[in-house]
């Protein structure tokens, strides 16, 4: 499945039906008078966050909504037929902005949520609504208002509630293979995931959303590389994993760096809980980590936990770690952003990376 988060697409509410313009003619019945019935209302454009979808690549090949348009009024009194509403369908964590991105109009953030976007026009008076006792014969009507247009942008933020981030090569995409039943590209160059990738942890009868995204280099928030365009899936997380290649030429640098585009992204990540993990533990021997850890600290990590996504080496007290940011219990059935199997956030084997391992905080 291709990976699609941003899509501009045209709205067209429907228009209201014209009302008639009718006289009673019956047999033996003389001066029947106006019988025009009214317009029916035009269809509302209306947006509904479904489950299973994560990503808006519909929008590329279907780009413009228009709702029908109400039924004509009759003779006889007959009120023209409204409209059904257009229900367009995105996935949970999608906003709707304005033409020029300043205003955002819709926010889904759970299963079900409708909003209406843009309402159908209202049916036209028949002849029959305007008859008074001084104007027996009408004949005027109104053809019925017409609808709302406009063009919006389609914005997906996926849910979760951990997020990874880190220099390319950090080790991400090994690190959630580790811990999920995702499937995430893994090569030994720069920039291996090009789109965002959720999966679903189990850890101590406990589950939560991990999401990993591309890796952010210096000056990103300038486009540099792949850019900070897809930081805006992690707006929602409540924890940040920070990912620092133990076997790198400078880890001190390397958080400085990812914090630098943090900031720079704004939108509140900076301020968001973060834990730092020296990764590829499997390549050093533990007193460079403890090197590498003491400079972490000095320069402000909190705490420091020395992980190896390959072997699963302390990542237990990792992911303990990480459930101390989180409720005690999360729903993934009310969490959409869960992915699919396909993403590989059909969860994973209980207790993935546990075992005997000794490895703690720093």
């Amino acid at each position: 499945m291709h990976f699609l988060d941003q899509a501009k697409i045209y709205l067209k509410s429907g228009a209201g039906g014209p009302g008639a313009v009718s006289f009673r003619r019956e047999k033996y019945i003389e001066y029947g008078g106006p019988d025009g019935g009214n317009g029916g209302k035009g269809g509302d454009i209306v947006f509904e966050a479904v489950p299973g979808l994560n990503t808006l690549i519909d929008f590329r090949y279907s780009q413009h909504f228009k709702a029908s348009r109400g039924g004509h009024g009759m003779g006889r009194d007959r009120t023209g037929k409204g409209a059904g509403e257009l229900v367009v369908k995105v996935p949970v964590g999608t906003q709707v902005l304005s033409e020029d991105k300043e205003e955002v109009l819709a926010d889904f953030t759970e299963v079900g949520q409708r909003i209406t976007l843009l309402e159908g026009g209202m049916g036209g008076r028949g002849n029959a609504s305007y008859k008074t006792s001084t104007n027996r014969a009408p004949r005027q009507h109104q053809p019925g208002e017409p609808g709302e247009e406009m063009w919006v942008w389609l914005r997906l933020k996926l849910l979760a509630d951990v997020g990874l981030v880190g220099l390319p090569n950090a080790g991400k995409s090994t690190f959630i293979n580790q811990v999920t039943n995702a499937r995430a590209k893994v090569g030994d160059y720069a920039f291996t995931t090009l789109v965002p990738k959720l999966g679903v942890v189990r850890h101590k009868g406990r589950d939560f959303v991990l999401a990993d995204i591309p890796g952010l280099i210096e000056g990103a928030a300038e486009g540099a590389g792949i850019g900070d365009r897809f930081l805006g899936h992690i707006e929602r997380c409540r924890v940040l994993i920070h990912l620092i290649d133990i076997a790198g030429d400078d880890p001190v640098e390397a958080m400085r760096t990812v914090e630098g585009e943090l900031e720079a992204y704004g939108e509140g990540l900076v301020d968001k809980p973060r834990i730092v993990a020296l990764n590829k533990l499997d390549l050093a021997d533990s007193e460079l980590g403890d090197a590498f850890a003491d400079e972490l600290k000095a320069a402000g990590a909190d705490a420091v936990y020395p992980v190896s996504g390959v072997t699963g080496q302390g990542v237990e007290a990792l992911l303990d770690a990480v459930l101390g940011y989180l409720p005690e219990v999360t729903n993934l059935e009310n969490e959409s952003g869960s992915g699919t199997e396909e993403d590989g956030a059909d969860g994973s084997e209980d207790d993935d990376g546990e075992g005997e391992s000794s490895w703690s905080p720093i």
